[in-house]
């Protein structure tokens, strides 16, 4: 009986645990269905042969965040891309407007406010994008009837997705593990990749490639993978000294520990941010650059296809400014430093105060130095090597990297929430315990 008593609340963590993990593969269960809910008004047949013709555009990159959602041309297409450009946008206004960044610092309120905030701008952004993609279909034929209620049935519905998706990801944070928007965004990936072995496979039957260059790019791959496991565990340990305590036998022992800096401080944020920049305008070049007097437009989305120079030069840019940009909105090193001389702790070598908000700063700018080197480096190689290899399908490195961070922290969260659990329940044992023996 006792020990049925004993083991009721590590049961009731496990349950909580399941519980937690089926609600978020419920959302992805539901997500992928309504990827799969066609737009009303569309011709399949002319879409299908629009994607087929520009395979290989800044279009497969948006297919790929969008989970084939945009190929299907469903209620989803736009995925929750206005969501993170809205994200984007609060959060660098966040940094300039001294309204905002007051609401910022002030702890919980001021971040639901702030989310708010991101809510009504996503709508607006849907409204836009959602449009837009409806003057797109009806310009590019693959309207049936171009007429305002299409407009109207098609903007409500991209717009009532992308809602709908963020909602989604917001559920996820509070019911489920992990952070929403980017299991979805992992979601959408990995139901791209059958399709891709599958293509792969096709090339190799129908002699495209041969099977050792294709052996050789999903080696590639693999190696790739090991290596963003490798830098996503790398840690930069500075030594933290605290003062002299006395122990119980009256000596005094100098307690140390560590300060850990991980390399990529900003995870997957930058990619996804750089990638959502360019998604938007490429897009809009993609769709409309064929009409008249549009050429122009044409030429753009072509300059901005994934592999093109002016595509990787604008991308490594941008990932590098949102690296540390990020890593400036989560880690303050004055914060650190003043918390560190409050609890009587120093680095060895360096002073108090200022010096060591500079010294921690610093060690931090190298460090996002290199992160960003490396996410822009993994994010670019693998379609640059599949353009030097003249493999025609293609492949997103930012895929792999969204896919390997997003498991390693959905399974640092899982065993975090197990540990928390095992520590309450010993916390309970200990004290009906105690009580027992009161």
């Amino acid at each position: 009986m006792a020990n049925n008593k004993k083991n009721q609340p590590f049961q009731s963590s496990t349950r909580e645990l399941t519980m937690r993990l089926l609600f978020v593969l419920g959302v992805f269960v539901v997500y992928r269905l309504g990827a799969h809910i066609p737009l009303p008004g569309i011709n399949p047949l002319r879409l299908e042969e629009i994607f087929s013709f520009n395979q290989g555009t800044i279009l497969s990159l948006f297919n790929v965040f969008s989970g084939g959602a945009l190929e299907r041309m469903s209620i989803f297409a736009l995925g929750i891309m206005p969501y993170i450009s809205a994200s984007i946008i609060m959060q660098l206004m966040s940094a300039v407007v001294p309204t905002l960044e007051q609401l910022r610092k002030e702890g919980e309120s001021g971040r639901r406010q702030i989310n708010q905030y991101t809510r009504y701008l996503t709508v607006a952004i849907s409204c836009i994008q959602g449009f837009g993609i409806a003057v797109a279909l009806a310009n590019q034929g693959i309207a049936l009837e171009a007429n305002v209620s299409f407009y109207l049935i098609s903007t409500i519905s991209f717009v009532a997705g992308s809602v709908f998706l963020m909602w989604l990801g917001e559920q996820i944070n509070e019911r489920g593990i992990g952070n929403g928007i980017s299991l979805l965004i992992f979601a959408s990936i990995v139901s791209g990749i059958p399709s891709l072995i599958g293509q792969s496979a096709d090339l190799v039957r129908q002699g495209d490639i041969s099977i050792f260059l294709g052996l050789g790019f999903f080696l590639f791959v693999f190696l790739t993978v090991v290596f963003v496991i490798f830098v996503e565990r790398g840690q930069r340990r500075i030594t933290i000294n605290y003062a002299n305590r006395m122990t119980q036998g009256g000596i005094y022992a100098r307690q140390y520990s560590h300060l850990p800096l991980k390399v990529n401080m900003a995870g997957v944020i930058p990619p996804i941010f750089a990638s959502s920049l360019l998604l938007f305008p490429a897009s809009v070049g993609q769709w409309m650059g064929q009409g008249n007097n549009l050429g122009w437009l044409g030429e753009l989305s072509l300059l901005l296809a994934p592999g093109q120079p002016l595509y990787n030069f604008i991308f490594a840019a941008a990932v590098i400014f949102f690296c540390f940009f990020y890593t400036a909105l989560v880690f303050n090193p004055k914060d650190v430093a003043n918390n560190l001389q409050r609890s009587g702790a120093l680095i060895p070598g360096i002073r108090p105060g200022a010096h060591t908000a500079n010294y921690i700063d610093s060690v931090l700018t190298r460090l996002t130095l290199f992160g960003s080197l490396y996410i822009t480096a993994v994010s670019l190689l693998p379609q640059i090597v599949l353009v030097g290899m003249d493999i025609p399908f293609f492949f997103a490195g930012t895929s792999i990297l969204i896919v390997v961070v997003v498991i390693m922290d959905f399974i640092s969260q899982i065993q975090s929430h197990i540990m928390s659990s095992q520590y309450s329940s010993t916390l309970r044992r200990a004290s009906l315990t105690g009580a027992r023996g009161r």
